[in-house]
C-alpha cells in the first residue's frame, strides 16, 4: 500500500544575508499537520508543492538548501512576497 501521508517542511530565510534558506521543521502525518497548523496560526503563508516537500524532507534539520533548489525556493519566496504585497527590501533598507 502506498504511503499517502501528508508531508510538510518549513523554511527560514533571513533576507539581507548571504545565507541560503534553511530547513527548520519537517515531518509527515500528525507532525506535518502540526507544522501546518502552527504556520496557519502564526500567519505564515503555505505553498503546496508535493515534489519539493519530498526533496526538502530528505534534508537534515537546519541544513541550508542545496544550490539545485534555489530556483524552486525562490519561486516560493516570490509567491509569499506577492501574498503579502511586499517586495524584499534591499540590503540595509527597511521593508
Amino acid at each position: 500500500m502506498e504511503d499517502r501521508k501528508r508531508k510538510a517542511a518549513a523554511l527560514k530565510y533571513k533576507k539581507g544575508t548571504p545565507d541560503a534558506p534553511k530547513i527548520t521543521a519537517k515531518g509527515s502525518g500528525t507532525v506535518a499537520d502540526k507544522i501546518i497548523e502552527l504556520a496557519k496560526a502564526s500567519g505564515v503563508p503555505i505553498k503546496e508543492d508535493k515534489q519539493l516537500v519530498e526533496i526538502l524532507s530528505a534534508l537534515d534539520l537546519y541544513q541550508e538548501i542545496p544550490q539545485e533548489l534555489y530556483k524552486a525556493v525562490a519561486e516560493i519566496l516570490a509567491f509569499i512576497y506577492s501574498l503579502s504585497k511586499k517586495t524584499p527590501a534591499a540590503p540595509g533598507k527597511a521593508p
